[in-house]
């Protein structure tokens, strides 16, 4: 089973221990996308280190994998540019500015907000407790203090509301920008029990789509991406 990395297990020397698992990765996913899912949210989160070096096989050895879908994971986030390979070493996580993460936020900004209240009207009743459920995926993974679930439960929340846009180019892009995203504030949200409260806004998001209010999820949307920069990220000031 792929497991996580806790806040409480951040050495890089491969030490042991029990790790929280990553409990909402999704059955239809092949071992490598479930690894490079959870590898993903883990540079998001600050589970890995900027700057820090990791080998396949440490990785392989507290996700509780063999290296080799690491190795072909990690060669996935080469390519979005979140680690960097050493040859003969492993992976280096790279290191974000505050000027790319304010330009990242920003970039959201234009497109995410109006494109939520494009989406509300279009999408169908029917699919409300479906996307209710994803919501709560979130809230529990953050009761459980789970950074590496919570990323991955919220990357797939946001993405399946932006899928009803029709537009995957939009997606793709969207995702591509969440995944440069450094969201370093979370581990200090958990030890305070905030992360909840964060969560939550989901649900809220959720009142509003069923509520057909497109003008109000744009909004909530808006405050939402702001998160990025502010709360999530450690900022005082948010």
């Amino acid at each position: 089973m792929v497991q996580g990395i806790s806040a409480a297990h951040r050495a890089v020397d491969g030490s042991t221990g029990p790790l929280p698992s990553v409990r909402r990765l999704k059955q239809r996913e092949n071992l490598r996308d479930s690894v490079a899912n959870a590898l993903r949210a883990a540079v998001i989160s600050g589970e890995l280190e900027p700057g820090q070096v990791y080998s396949a096989p440490m990785l392989g050895a507290r996700f509780g994998v063999s290296a080799t879908p690491v190795r072909e994971a990690m060669l996935d986030l080469v390519r979005e540019g979140l680690v960097i390979s050493l040859r003969n070493k492993g992976f280096r996580v790279t290191e974000v500015s505050d000027a790319d993460l304010d330009d990242l936020a920003s970039l959201r900004q234009l497109i995410e907000p109006p494109t939520i209240r494009v989406v509300v009207p279009a999408i169908p009743a029917a699919d409300f407790p479906r996307l209710r459920a994803l919501a709560e995926d979130i809230v529990v993974a953050a009761e459980a203090g789970d950074l590496i679930a919570y990323i991955e439960a919220d990357r797939v929340f946001h993405v399946t509301l932006l899928t009803y846009s029709g537009n995957q180019r939009l997606v793709d892009l969207v995702s591509d920008l969440r995944s440069q995203t450094r969201l370093l504030g979370l581990t200090p949200l958990v030890e305070s029990g905030r992360l909840g409260q964060s969560a939550a806004e989901h649900h809220e998001l959720m009142d509003l789509v069923e509520a057909r209010d497109g003008d109000g999820a744009e909004q909530l949307m808006r405050r939402h991406i702001g998160h990025v920069r502010g709360l999530w990220a450690g900022s005082q000031s948010s």
